[in-house]
């Protein structure tokens, strides 16, 4: 008698199925065919993706072996074009330009060049402050010490990686103030801060040395 009751049971619950299958298994296919096809897209875009970056990345390397080549002007026109496409090796791109800007002697159009990549939406905080503090150190003899100080003020707090650098750069804007007295304070600290680079703080040890004399 189970048997038949168990036989009954699935000839409904199979009826049942087949009544619900007629009312949405149009559906059910719809949303499977856009389920694939969604999953292939991503897909598809993630393979596109990957092809981009090797294919930048190629770029990149092609234009750091002719400015190593000393085809400064090939170099530069490589890298604005990656700087303007975006992607992993943009800023990079835009540092690598500004940097030959700066070593073609255009101190000016450097310091613009760096400026633009400390004004770029999106740039971490180590970026950003590498690029203020590289852009400062193009700036031209007539710009202004008390400008050059404001900026770097920021990355001379505790904890920033570019401390040491941009505190002996505001040294150098204070010198140029005429405030010998901020300067040697700031020699003496960075020649006796173990946390700066040696060749640092010898040459603020000799700065220090020269002010107190």
């Amino acid at each position: 008698m189970s048997e038949i009751f168990r036989e009954i049971d699935e000839e409904l619950r199979r009826d049942n199925f087949l009544k619900l299958w007629s009312r949405y298994g149009r559906y059910v296919i719809a949303i499977a065919v856009l389920a694939l096809a969604v999953a292939g897209g991503i897909a598809a875009w993630r393979a596109h993706q990957l092809s981009e970056r090797q294919a930048q990345s190629a770029r990149f390397a092609s234009a750091l072996a002719l400015a190593r080549a000393d085809k400064n002007g090939d170099a530069a026109t490589v890298f604005a074009t990656i700087a303007k496409e975006g992607g992993g090796y943009s800023i990079l791109a835009s540092f690598e330009n500004a940097a030959l800007l700066a070593k073609a002697g255009d101190r000016a159009k450097a310091a613009a060049a760096y400026d633009r990549i400390a004004g770029s939406n999106g740039l971490g905080p180590t970026f950003r402050d590498l690029a203020v503090l590289l852009s400062v150190m193009q700036e031209t003899p007539d710009a202004n010490p008390k400008s050059a100080i404001a900026r770097l003020a920021p990355l001379t707090a505790a904890g920033s990686p570019w401390r040491s650098t941009a505190l002996e750069l505001t040294a150098a804007a204070q010198l140029k103030l005429g405030d010998k007295k901020a300067a040697l304070e700031i020699y003496k600290g960075l020649a006796d801060d173990l946390t700066a680079p040696r060749s640092l703080r010898a040459r603020a040890a000799e700065m220090a040395a020269a002010l107190a004399s």
